[in-house]
């Protein structure tokens, strides 16, 4: 079929289809675009020309539209997604900051950037970057770092080769994340002659790994042999679907679990044995039984420092780490024994091996957990005179929205307060984007989530500096008729970065967003106030100003009404979020200053890195 590249794209998008578990489903939901020279005319007019059933969502900053994309499909299992395309120079730059958050997370991503001319005889166009050490060299090559899979389509029939490798990584759940197929804009509007199997149907079969028998021997020989297992639950128990299993093999053996931000909202937080978030924006439940632990069960979780506390968190002398998890590379992380498997599969080998082990944990599991519970009730219901606390307005809304909404983050000191505090409703309720912790991500993760499950409510948790950077896609929601509720927590500045800083010896500088004073030269003059419920109103949003929990309540309850997207603007009190509970997180403190504040800090710094693992 005689097609141009660009054509060719749409129609073989449009035929891709993922099944996993027997179930089939389409794996390309649309392309969110935002046109410009380099695509408008070729995989532009490939989309307006039709034959497709392909969505698309009209973007309104590169980097949003396509940090809805992957909201999209972190919240789809990764069994759908949404690709992205832009002009050349610019525009394709903008993505490259969500391909990164992209790969961190192991989400499914596709950027289709415009490109410069292959045949180069226009050159140089506008917004073309010349580097004059190889002309082969474009914007586009900036993707490298941060995709699993880069190709350039520089000759039409390049395209099937570069599609299939494309669709190999996207469907690996071991090896996905971004995937970049940069696009020469000449080369998007030539023909060729496609064959037609290229462009049927196809199923890409995500098969579940079975662990080795030596794998599941060495495993189970681990946990026979331990006194206090604890579990840590992570996104690859989201992606296998196997909350279920997990909880079950948790009863079966007495071993308590903790969960990553990945892992979070699997299982119910009020099961006896779920302790909750762990590591630095964990709990004090789990950090205690974790430092008490003396086998550590990493079911897909890639170790992170936070989840790990900086390897510091496991302190019992004789603690042994058993990684779960089917990417090999994340599988061997603090010199893990590791069964390279699906997590279902793995635990369910595992099992058969076990007998009638029961681990040793007795009263302290409940005595946590208890002991935790009653820290965030009181947390949720802290009242001062001094103005409306973030840990308060946080307690209203998790109490008061639906059960079965989702709620989003990804940045600042909420991710912290919402690991800890927050008590999810029903299964694939908490949203949390924290392999790059991205600001920006909060609003369009918003938008993609909806996309995603149109019949939930949807929540985004975000602070102000992280509005301010990104919430261009509030419009896009606008522009569907799609209704997410913006949850804007106004502290007046980078809260989160602010109590590191002061942390670590360094009193607030640059992180509070005041007005320059004139006669000291710095910015320490007063707080520059935003109606931010005014700014959401503009784009035709509801707005909301909230100061007190009684607005907040009023607030919530006319959302319900609201067809549109809302936005809460909450006043929140300086520095009210929750602190850290018995962990630790290493960071670069200055090992020489003139401040005694900051020279502690290093001390401490060091005699904690004596205590955690070296690798």
């Amino acid at each position: 079929m005689k097609l141009t590249m660009s054509q060719a794209l749409v129609r073989f998008l449009d035929n891709q289809y993922v099944s996993f578990d027997g179930k089939e489903t389409k794996f390309v939901d649309g392309i969110f675009g935002i046109f410009g020279h380099g695509c408008v005319v070729g995989i532009g007019q490939a989309l307006e020309q039709g034959g497709h059933s392909l969505n698309f969502y009209q973007g309104h900053n590169e980097q949003g539209m396509a940090h809805a994309a992957i909201a999209f499909a972190k919240q789809s299992n990764r069994r759908r997604i949404i690709a992205c395309t832009s002009s050349i120079g610019p525009g394709a730059l903008n993505m490259v900051t969500a391909c990164g958050t992209a790969s961190a997370n192991r989400i499914p991503l596709l950027v289709l950037p415009g490109d410069t001319f292959a045949c180069r005889q226009p050159d140089p166009v506008l917004q073309q970057i010349e580097q004059p050490t190889s002309y082969a060299v474009t914007a586009n090559d900036a993707f490298k770092a941060v995709c699993k899979y880069w190709d350039r389509v520089s000759r039409p029939e390049q395209l099937m080769t570069a599609c299939l490798n494309a669709m190999r990584v996207l469907t690996d759940p071991a090896d996905t994340g971004a995937v970049c197929l940069a696009m020469p804009q000449d080369v998007e509007g030539e023909a060729f002659d496609y064959p037609d199997y290229f462009l049927q149907k196809r199923i890409w079969f995500i098969d579940r790994r079975v662990p080795s028998m030596r794998e599941t021997e060495k495993a189970a020989q681990l946990i026979k042999n331990s006194k206090k297992p604890l579990m840590i639950v992570g996104g690859g128990v989201t992606y296998s679907e196997c909350a279920p299993d997990a909880i079950e093999f948790a009863k079966k053996y007495n071993i308590p679990v903790a969960e990553t931000q990945a892992g979070k909202g699997n299982i119910a937080f009020d099961e006896p044995l779920n302790l909750g978030g762990i590591g630095v924006t964990g709990g004090k439940a789990a950090n205690v039984i974790a430092k008490q632990a003396d086998l550590i069960i990493a079911a897909g979780t890639r170790l992170t420092d936070f989840t790990t506390s900086s390897k510091w968190l496991f302190k019992n002398p004789d603690v042994k780490i058993l990684s779960i998890n089917v990417s090999s590379f994340d599988a061997f992380k603090m010199d893990a024994a590791a069964v390279i498997a699906d997590a279902k599969e793995a635990l369910r080998a595992i099992d058969v091996s076990l007998g009638g082990y029961k681990s040793c944990w007795g009263e302290e599991i409940r005595q946590a957990k208890d002991e935790f519970d009653k820290e965030i009730d009181r947390l949720y219901n802290i009242k001062s005179e001094e103005g409306f606390s973030q840990t308060r307005a946080l307690g209203i809304i998790n109490e008061n929205i639906d059960r079965n909404a989702v709620a989003v983050g990804s940045s600042g000191s909420l991710p912290g307060c919402m690991q800890r505090l927050w008590r999810c409703g029903a299964p694939k309720g908490y949203h949390m984007e924290y392999g790059f912790s991205c600001m920006g991500y909060e609003v369009c993760g918003a938008l993609g989530v909806k996309l995603a499950c149109p019949e939930r409510e949807v929540y985004t948790m975000l602070g102000d500096g992280s509005f301010i950077m990104l919430h261009s896609e509030m419009y896009t929601a606008v522009l569907e008729g799609l209704k997410i509720n913006i949850m804007l927590f106004d502290n007046q500045g980078w809260g989160c970065i602010e109590n590191l800083q002061n942390s670590q010896g360094t009193p607030t500088y640059g992180t509070r967003f005041r007005t320059r004073n004139k006669e000291t030269g710095f910015l320490d003059g007063p707080i520059a106030p935003v109606d931010y419920a005014k700014i959401a109103e503009g784009y035709g949003c509801k707005g909301y100003t909230v100061t007190n929990e009684e607005e907040l309540l009023a607030a919530l309850k006319d959302s319900e009404k609201q067809s549109v997207p809302c936005l809460f603007d909450i006043k929140v009190l300086h520095g009210s979020m929750s602190g850290g509970y018995e962990s630790w997180w290493r960071v670069g403190v200055a090992e020489v200053s003139r401040s005694d504040t900051v020279r502690a800090a290093y001390e401490e710094m060091e005699k904690n890195i004596k205590q955690a693992r070296l690798y």
